[in-house]
């Protein structure tokens, strides 16, 4: 009963699509994939028809998953100790050994708190006769669990007579679960989210779980090594202990002392801090050991050997070609079993024997026989079709969907009550990986008939359910960041301002004037020799290889903005995603637009951000980095455009009082170069008054400038109007 009004009520959500991606997208719920070599940011697609599983049957799915999981922690510990489970002979070790996931740089080591996988991501199936069934253990980096959490808090707004009238278990735990389970094992000092990068596919991700478990946000040049102890290094050089690392880059990339030598993404040293107990490290290094494709087969069996249980979950039907009675069984019925690549993941290396034709199938015959280690087959489980509603027919598409849910262990191992139900991209289609073009769709467990369930039961209090979600001060902000922060405010400061001054000198061309558009070129340092004035127009605006463009200073703001989410929150960075989305839908319609009264979006978007910033609970430091930008950039731009000193006292002003916010502390030195060019600029502008008064603000900086370098070289802030432009 509950189920079928569920279900009901669920298709209401198909009539509020449009305004939930609206949403999704206005705040940057993105993926990133790499194509032919590039990577591409794109919107992750999402389906308003939620996966719904009653709540007896997730009690069940939640003790195997609690089963599965603590067993495999037990095995790594186990692997990486004693080795009981191959002596005894329940796992060969050369199953173990030639493991890729296996590294013999952590052997010995129990990290702290004795968890291995604190993040489990599982990936199950149900096939049509209801049965789960898992397909994956991912114990290293699993993703995902970003993209439920966020949309599930859009449809409690978009409709919240449905979520009254549906009895769903919260999902809103996942952060408090999460931090509560790095507090567990941090050993002491801060806790960091620690990113290879901004182009990162999931780097949404990060930034957002860093945001709403009040962990800062890393960059590895923002860690250093001291003494068997790893650092977060401020803007200003000043070192804070790190307790706990929630990593998200690859073992191979952790550390290039103890793993890849050439990998520039790692932080060096910080396997010797985690040797010496002196930092935990989230997910364990070596966890691959047990994710590893052939490893889970024996599952089962560690389940039995270190619980003295029946598993209470299913694995898919697996042969291991490693074995000869499996091989024979494989090589006889290639066109029938899915063979899977052990090194691959992201629904790469997996090949339906009966899509290949005869050549192909004795070609990888071969492969199987030449490294049986490399390779598993599957039965191929005929998985149940779950509603996917097609925008192109405007009905619902059965698709293929799996399940990964998550399972978080700190001092106790819980259940995520909710997950990832992902579905391809094409009806029919096996594959349901993001990476292959699948989307994603909320998970609604059912609460008992008692009514709503919690993951803490009574103790939680929803007023206090983002209290992990501190307010970042200026003291965790690193050179980059201040950079970034600098810069933020300059680029939407330059959007806001060229574009407003562009409307006029666009009316004297309207009124016959045709080159009144030459003296605003000139005040940017723009080229003037554009023979039509139409060309000029969609130059300036939508011409994103033109870095002086309108549309390049949106994006160098949002390629600053991204990376903020933590210390500015997603809230208020939604105003610069939809500035983004603004200009490119306004290029797009560039040849067919009959006015430009749409410019006025992007100019409030601009507006909506600094009162966001300023009337926030964003640390008052923070504000001023991006506000003395900001007022600098005013400054440059209204004297490019000789514009009164009666009009240049409201942002002298301005920069007046955030300077003083600043008083005393120390600065990046974005801040005297940024000041310096422009004093340097004002008297052959005509403004030698203003070159002196902003000269006693840098003859105050200067002294008070960090001397730090920035060692993000990839840094997405240095773009400038022209070549000359610090």
């Amino acid at each position: 009963m509950i189920e079928s009004a569920a279900h009901k009520l669920a298709h209401e959500l198909v009539n509020r699509r449009e305004a939930i991606n609206r949403e999704l997208s206005r705040n940057g719920v993105r993926f990133g994939i790499y194509k032919n070599g590039e990577y591409h940011d794109r919107l992750f697609p999402y389906d308003p028809v939620p996966r719904i599983i009653e709540s007896d049957e997730f009690d069940e799915l939640e003790k195997g998953l609690k089963q599965r999981v603590n067993a495999l922690n037990a095995y790594l510990k186990d692997i990486y100790s004693d080795k009981s489970i191959i002596h005894d002979g329940v796992i060969p070790e050369e199953y173990v050994y030639t493991s890729a996931g296996y590294f013999p740089q952590v052997n010995g080591v129990t990290p702290p708190g004795g968890i291995f996988a604190h993040i489990a991501g599982e990936d199950l199936v149900q096939g049509e006769d209801g049965r789960w069934w898992v397909l994956e253990d991912n114990l290293r980096i699993p993703s995902g669990a970003s993209y439920p959490l966020f949309v599930r808090d859009i449809e409690r707004r978009i409709s919240p007579r449905l979520f009254r009238d549906v009895h769903i278990r919260d999902n809103r735990e996942y952060p408090r679960l999460l931090r509560k389970a790095m507090d567990f094992v941090s050993t002491e000092g801060i806790a960091v989210v620690l990113t290879p990068g901004r182009y990162n596919s999931a780097f949404f991700e990060h930034a957002y779980l860093a945001e709403k478990t009040g962990a800062a946000l890393a960059f590895p040049e923002d860690l250093e090594v001291v003494d068997n102890k790893v650092y977060f290094l401020d803007y200003a050089g000043k070192r804070h202990r790190v307790g706990v690392v929630y990593r998200r880059l690859s073992d191979e990339y952790l550390d290039p002392f103890a793993f890849n030598p050439d990998s520039v993404i790692g932080v060096p040293g910080i396997l010797s801090a985690y040797r010496s107990g002196n930092v935990a490290i989230v997910n364990a290094p070596g966890n691959g050991a047990a994710d590893d494709k052939a490893i889970y087969y024996f599952v089962p069996q560690m389940i039995k050997y270190y619980l003295g249980e029946e598993p209470i979950l299913h694995n898919a039907p697996t042969y291991m070609p490693m074995f000869e009675a499996d091989r024979k069984e494989v090589l006889d019925r290639l066109g029938e079993l899915v063979i899977k690549d052990v090194a691959e993941a992201g629904g790469y290396g997996v090949v339906f024997g009966s899509s290949l034709d005869a050549k192909a199938r004795e070609e990888l015959a071969d492969r199987i026989k030449a490294e049986p280690r490399r390779f598993i087959a599957q039965e191929v489980i005929q998985f149940r079709d779950i509603d996917v509603f097609d925008p192109s027919t405007g009905r619902m598409s059965p698709r293929k969907c799996d399940l990964r849910a998550f399972v978080v262990t700190g001092k106790n191992t819980h259940v995520w009550y909710s997950g990832l139900t992902r579905y391809s991209s094409v009806p029919g289609q096996m594959i349901v990986n993001s990476s292959q073009g699948g989307g994603f769709k909320d998970t609604w467990v059912l609460a008992p008939e008692t009514g709503v369930e919690h993951e803490f039961g009574a103790e939680v209090q929803v007023a206090n359910l983002l209290s992990q979600s501190r307010h970042h001060s200026l003291s965790l902000v690193t050179a980059s960041k201040a950079d970034n922060l600098y810069w933020l405010g300059r680029y939407t400061e330059r959007a806001f301002t060229t574009l407003n001054q562009f409307f006029p000198f666009y009316d004297r061309v309207m009124d016959t004037d045709v080159d009144a558009f030459r003296p605003f070129a000139h005040a940017l340092d723009l080229p003037e020799d554009f023979e039509d004035f139409d060309e000029f127009v969609r130059n300036f605006l939508y011409d994103g290889t033109n870095p002086d463009s309108v549309r390049s200073a949106v994006t160098a703001a949002f390629n600053n903005a991204v990376i903020l989410r933590p210390e500015l929150s997603s809230r208020l960075l939604q105003y610069v995603e939809l500035a983004m989305t603004n200009i490119t839908d306004a290029a797009r319609k560039a040849d067919n637009a009959e006015d430009l009264y749409n410019h006025r979006d992007l100019a409030d978007d601009m507006l909506a951000f600094w009162g966001g910033i300023e009337n926030s609970s964003v640390d008052p430091t923070l504000k001023a980095f991006i506000f003395i930008g900001k007022y600098l950039e005013r400054i440059d731009l209204y004297t490019r455009f000789g514009l009164t000193m009666a009009d240049m006292e409201a942002p002298l002003k301005k920069l007046a009082s955030y300077s003083m916010v600043l008083d005393g502390m120390p600065l990046p030195s974005c801040f005297a170069d940024g000041l310096s060019w422009l004093v340097g600029q004002l008297p052959s502008r005509g403004y030698q008054n203003v070159a002196d008064l902003l000269k006693k603000y840098l003859d105050d900086y200067s002294g008070r400038i960090s001397a730090l370098a920035i060692k993000d070289m990839g840094s997405l802030s240095s773009m400038n109007m022209d070549a000359k432009r610090p």
